[in-house]
């Protein structure tokens, strides 16, 4: 066989090194290994050393070890070096850590999607939501879901649209509740809108700087409290404002939670235009004050999202139910669902 001209070598290459993991993957399935000694080279991979992989899973050192080198004997290569007192990837490390990773994933996954009884009373779901929605409107929901399905497990991750998107197409999570910029990218993904959250501008109980009613021009010169400007809700905010002819604003703090944008409203720093879901308990209680802006609608949008063809146990699906019937009139959940899902 002629020799492919120069030109192509660095290609067949990298095409040969590739067909050489996969085949080296391969060898590993075939070689028994479990889904333990992949979480424990993930946790290595996370926490640099075998000695704190040891402590948090209450076992010996050389256990740990053996399962590395059990690994590393199997691929045929090393999969860490050591850089000073700490353990990083190879290169060779970092793919196999990529598809340990997506091996456990889908695992846990499918594991979730089939852990049921006949009832559908059983299972377990884990559920990705942006801050707003998952500190305020969740909790409740689902305290009130779990009273009448008290043999399955929900976990909710935290995070931001965009993390909630990934966690929903790498399987990390079952399905996600989130808000979403009409830029983001929802390829692959099935997106239902669930209800219509209100930003709503809000001072200090006390505060001096705007009264009951705040015009357009006033809103101009307010100081503001914000969230920073990578974060999807800041972006919904400006497009809302802009939309309404409020370009420029004075942006005093920016935080990137809600929490501590009420305390810092609270404590004099400027006003804010939150999501009215997370400040009902302070409106109630007078801690702080809503502002009317006539005129002025604020509308953000949030979303069930889920990845298209994904199967769903009959805990995942009745969950989704549960939180469909919560909204009303494209109203948030106002009382957690006690009431209101059948």
């Amino acid at each position: 066989m002629d020799l492919p001209p120069q030109k192509y070598i660095i290609p067949t290459r990298y095409i040969a090194v590739r067909l050489w993991l996969e085949r080296s993957m391969q060898r590993v399935f075939a070689s028994q290994t479990t889904l333990h000694k992949l979480e424990l080279f993930c946790m290595v991979c996370e926490l640099q050393s075998v000695t704190r992989v040891a402590d948090r899973m209450s076992v010996a050192q050389p256990v740990v070890t053996a399962h590395i080198r059990f690994l590393e004997e199997k691929l045929g290569v090393r999969l860490f070096e050591r850089s000073g007192r700490r353990l990083v990837l190879t290169p060779a490390g970092k793919r196999v850590h990529v598809w340990a990773n997506d091996v456990i994933t889908r695992t846990r996954e499918l594991e979730r999607e089939l852990d049921l009884s006949v009832d559908g009373e059983a299972g377990n779901a884990i559920v990705a939501a942006s801050m707003t929605v998952a500190s305020y409107v969740l909790p409740p929901l689902f305290a009130a879901f779990r009273q009448r399905h008290r043999h399955g497990g929900i976990s909710v991750q935290i995070s931001n649209p965009q993390l909630v998107t990934a966690a929903v197409r790498d399987g990390s999570c079952d399905f996600g509740v989130c808000i979403l910029d009409p830029r983001h990218d929802v390829d692959g993904l099935d997106v239902e809108r669930l209800w219509i959250e209100q930003l709503i501008l809000v001072a200090a109980a006390g505060s001096t700087l705007v009264g009951d009613v705040a015009t357009a021009d006033e809103i101009g010169r307010l100081p503001f409290v914000s969230s920073p400007r990578n974060q999807v809700r800041r972006e919904l905010e400006e497009d809302g404002l802009r939309a309404h002819g409020i370009v420029d604003r004075r942006i005093m703090l920016e935080f990137g939670h809600p929490e501590a944008m009420k305390q810092a409203v609270r404590s004099g720093a400027g006003v804010a235009f939150v999501m009215e879901t997370s400040v009902r308990d302070e409106l109630e209680r007078g801690l702080l004050r809503h502002v009317r802006t006539p005129g002025l609608d604020l509308p953000i949008p949030v979303f069930l999202v889920h990845r298209r063809g994904k199967g769903f146990s009959e805990f995942q699906a009745r969950l989704m139910a549960f939180v469909r019937d919560a909204v009303v009139a494209e109203r948030p959940p106002g009382d957690g669902g006690v009431t209101k899902p059948q």
